[in-house]
């Protein structure tokens, strides 16, 4: 079985959760997002995030909260490999 994955640019946006990723629901649905999505920055650095649909992201972003992403190493505009995290 293969995992559907995208590479998504991820944002630091004020008003999102910490724990928290905003992602567009389309985008979710392609990548068949339910709860969780993990995003891999640089093909090293694995994060996990609780996924929160919502309509204001644009399709090719996934939003952080900016002191998790700082705290973790993820620069604003970074490119990274969204995919639904395996249970």
């Amino acid at each position: 079985m293969s995992r559907v994955e995208k590479r998504l640019r991820l944002r630091r946006m004020e008003g999102v959760v910490e724990g928290e990723a905003k992602i567009n629901p389309k985008t979710a649905s392609f990548l068949g997002i339910k709860d969780l999505l993990e995003a891999v920055v640089g093909g090293k650095r694995r994060l996990t995030f609780k996924a929160v649909l919502s309509e204001a992201v644009p399709v090719n972003e996934v939003w952080l909260n900016p002191m998790e992403a700082k705290t973790k190493g993820v620069a604003d505009n970074s490119i990274a490999t969204v995919r639904a995290k395996a249970a």
